[in-house]
């Protein structure tokens, strides 16, 4: 998590450059700036207006953890709060490390567990006042969070949560083998509001549907040299499209390395914020299993496919085969995945 704070103290400064530490001993990646008077004193970065760096985090960082009293915070983040589908996390912590607050996106953005986080390093308490962590019921949107999984029907997760909270069982459907024991609350079956675990975009089996969409899709991309990265987009989705694959399930893009530098492949991959993973022909080669052949492509890369190889390769079983046009071929390969509801990051 890439985490921004600020403080408002000199005694605060200490507090934050402690959990600055302290976060990035766990894989966090850190930044801290003060208030301009502060920094001739702590040796930290400064700032003309808090208002100013607010604005700036808001976009950049996927949290921001205020040191000093929530009022300020509350101020400095209120012309740029949307939604908490959205917004990044906020906590502020006193500079005693007594309380830590999740202000804002508490579940989605996982303010929630990083004030959690911070009370543990400070020795404090989290002072966290969400309904459903309050009352101890599954929270849908901190679930998929946790997994990785992209929540489509923001309605839908109002609805769940509102039912659980009102008493009412809410309903599941998985495309994926579930192990283990359902949260409480939850039922396979029909029901007024519900979960459907699913690559399927439009799947609605229930009158209030919140699909969770676990990115377990690996794309395999072949190309002619110069192909725009709105040709390959619309190859993409065209495929996805006609598999009734969601774009959200894609958790990986590859292909032969003769196109690791490949300007439009490179931006594709970058509007999805995936890394462009790529073999050599003899790693494509080596790849077990019955694909479609061209003497074109092989005479070219020295390999009688791209695409379908290439998706195999990074993981996963071949779903989609090869499909070509526009001077860019596409197939789709799924990595397999057990839901275990009593296990994050499964």
């Amino acid at each position: 998590m890439r985490i921004a704070l600020t403080a408002f103290t000199c005694r605060g400064a200490d507090l934050a450059g402690g959990l600055v530490r302290d976060l990035e001993g766990l894989g966090h990646v850190c930044t801290l700036a003060v208030p301009e008077r502060l920094s001739p004193e702590t040796g930290v970065p400064g700032y003309q207006s808090l208002g100013t760096w607010t604005g700036a985090q808001f976009s950049a960082a996927d949290a921001l953890l205020f040191v000093g009293a929530s009022g300020i915070a509350v101020r400095a983040i209120a012309p740029y709060v949307k939604d908490k589908f959205t917004d990044p996390a906020v906590v502020s912590v006193d500079e005693a490390g007594r309380f830590a607050v999740p202000l804002l996106s508490g579940h989605v953005g996982g303010a929630n567990d990083l004030a959690r986080l911070t009370a543990q390093l400070t020795g404090g308490t989290a002072a966290v006042s969400t309904a459903t962590d309050v009352n101890g019921f599954f929270a849908v949107d901190q679930w998929a969070r946790e997994q990785g999984f992209f929540l489509d029907g923001r309605e839908g997760a109002k609805r769940v949560s509102a039912a659980l909270l009102a008493g009412i069982s809410v309903g599941l459907i998985s495309d994926f083998p579930i192990q283990g024991a359902l949260p409480d609350g939850v039922a396979e079956g029909p029901a007024e509001a519900g979960i459907a675990l699913t690559l399927d975009p439009e799947k609605t089996p229930f009158p209030h549907t919140v699909r969770l969409i676990p990115p377990v899709l690996c794309v395999g991309v072949g190309c002619r040299r110069g192909t725009p990265a709105q040709a390959i987009a619309a190859a993409v989705e065209r495929t996805l499209a006609a598999h009734r694959l969601s774009l959200r399930g894609v958790g990986a893009v590859c292909s032969i390395d003769l196109k690791k530098d490949e300007p439009g492949l490179l931006a594709f991959c970058q509007s999805l914020g995936l890394p462009l993973t790529t073999y050599s022909a003899e790693e494509l080669s080596a790849v077990p299993g019955d694909f479609t052949p061209s003497p074109f492509v092989k005479g070219v890369t020295g390999v009688d496919n791209v695409c379908e190889r290439a998706a195999v390769r990074r993981g996963g079983a071949l779903i989609v085969p090869k499909q070509a046009g526009d001077g860019v071929t596409v197939a789709v390969s799924r990595l397999p995945l057990t839901i275990r509801f009593s296990e994050k990051g499964d």
